[in-house]
């Protein structure tokens, strides 16, 4: 009587294999995603302070800056 072997055929070891790769591939890149989120948000907050510091120092200028007088308008004769 012929059985089956119990041994694995080329094609199931095949399919194994790449499964495995597709997994381990799958695992890398999201590790890379969270990498590069992680940057992005840091770059975002660090844009952010610089915005909100020149902000404040354009208020504290405009602030300490003397009004500008309105010139006056000329009269017609």
């Amino acid at each position: 009587m012929a059985g089956k072997s119990n041994e694995p055929s080329e094609v199931s070891v095949e399919r194994a294999r790449r499964k495995l790769m597709a997994q381990q591939e799958g695992q890398t890149r999201m590790a890379e995603i969270q990498r590069e989120s992680v940057a992005v948000r840091s770059n975002m907050a660090r844009l952010r302070e610089l915005r909100l510091a020149k902000e404040a120092e354009m208020q504290a200028d405009a602030a300490a800056a003397p009004q500008p007088r309105k010139a006056a308008k000329a009269r017609k004769r």
